[in-house]
């Protein structure tokens, strides 16, 4: 709402109370209106209409603004609103002027668009597609950036009785630390020259939720997976149980995967399994016939598993010999680090040919396991060996 509108709204309902005292005090009196009243009254209300007519015109002028005419608006609206309407118009193609101070697009050396309030839109939504990379523990920062950890596997602080003027042995942890760098990540969204003319579509809404799920799947993967060479997410995780079998999980093999992680990590704690894992895991049953898997409305998946809430995901391996299937803990415990958080570039001509515009999106980013007491995966059993 613009201050001439929210103006105008004050000065209508001002009209009101005027309207209001002249007849309140006619009805304390016990009377009709004054002749002079009624002319104030009648005066009065052919004002609040005439506001009203114009404050409902603005309004309608407003909308066509942010509808019929593009999102394109004028440059100095200020705040999200003008970055989104003018990156919806750079992407139309319009002749949108990034002019210091009105939005927060700044273009880079390389020629890229940097919309800083629309990245922040894609990673918000990155955030709510995968629960992996919203509760990861997020580092800030430029470059490699090391993160220290205490570890105390190999000796730690110990507390212990003791007679008076008798010598104590000190001990000790060490301080480790893990190294974060970033990989270069790339992600292209195509929309359709017929989509962008349309204007019931939000156009800046479509390329964040496609830009998005690209990104948050990819992410997902490898976090959870990682690659050989580059990110390398929760394969290196060191707390691994082996599950008894290796084609079928038991109730046992949970059980022995939950209590892996310790009670200080319980409170925030996922189990994180691929839909047919858990199409395999709503068939186990207790010793009392119940299934373990519970239909409870109020988790945020609509399952909980021996109290925890159940996330799926497609990037985690199915039942097989010496797959990873299952991991469980609290994902704070892995590293996240955004060295060059998601941009995106506009590429006009590139799909000239397929009636289309490209949204090429860049992220650089990292994952490691720094907290190994928080997470624990479930490995099936290995294959027998050839005799």
């Amino acid at each position: 709402m613009s201050k001439m509108t929210k103006a105008l709204i004050e000065k209508r309902n001002g009209k009101i109370q005027e309207m209001r005292a002249i007849t309140e005090k006619a009805a304390t009196e016990t009377r009709a209106l004054t002749p002079e009243e009624d002319e104030s009254f009648k005066e009065l209300q052919g004002e609040v209409d005439a506001l009203k007519n114009t404050i409902d015109a603005m309004q309608h002028a407003a909308d066509l603004v942010e509808g019929d005419l593009g999102e394109l608006g004028t440059a100095n609206d200020g705040g999200e609103a003008a970055d989104v309407r003018a990156f919806a118009g750079y992407i139309r193609g319009a002749n949108v002027q990034l002019r210091a101070g009105e939005t927060n697009l700044t273009t880079g050396a390389n020629g890229d668009v940097i919309p800083t309030t629309i990245a922040d839109r894609i990673i918000k939504r990155i955030y709510e597609i995968s629960p992996i990379a919203e509760k990861a523990m997020k580092f800030p920062g430029k470059g490699k950036i090391a993160i220290p950890y205490y570890d105390e596997e190999n000796g730690g602080i110990t507390v212990e009785y003791v007679e008076e003027f008798t010598d104590g042995t000190s001990t000790v942890g060490t301080f480790k630390t893990i190294t974060l760098g970033g990989f270069l990540a790339r992600a292209v969204t195509k929309v359709s020259k017929s989509l962008m003319n349309s204007t019931d579509i939000d156009l800046v809404a479509f390329v964040v939720e496609d830009m998005a799920k690209q990104f948050a799947r990819w992410m997902e993967r490898e976090f959870l997976i990682g690659t050989d060479g580059k990110i390398e997410g929760c394969s290196n995780i060191k707390n691994v149980v082996t599950a008894a079998k290796a084609d079928s999980i038991e109730l046992d093999d949970l059980i022995d995967l939950q209590d892996s992680v310790i009670d200080f990590y319980q409170a925030n704690a996922l189990w994180v399994m691929n839909r047919k894992t858990r199409t395999v895991v709503r068939k186990l049953k207790d010793a009392d016939g119940k299934p373990l898997l519970q239909q409870d409305i109020s988790a945020p998946w609509g399952y909980t598993l021996l109290g925890k809430p159940v996330y799926t995901s497609d990037n985690v391996a199915t039942i097989s010999a010496g797959a990873r299937t299952i991991y469980y803990g609290d994902f704070e415990g892995l590293g996240v680090h955004f060295a060059e958080e998601p941009n995106t570039q506009i590429l006009n001509e590139k799909f000239a040919d397929q009636h289309a515009v490209g949204v090429l999106g860049f992220a650089e980013v990292d994952a490691k396991v720094y907290i190994e007491q928080a997470l624990a995966a479930l490995e099936m059993k290995g294959a027998a060996k050839a005799a």
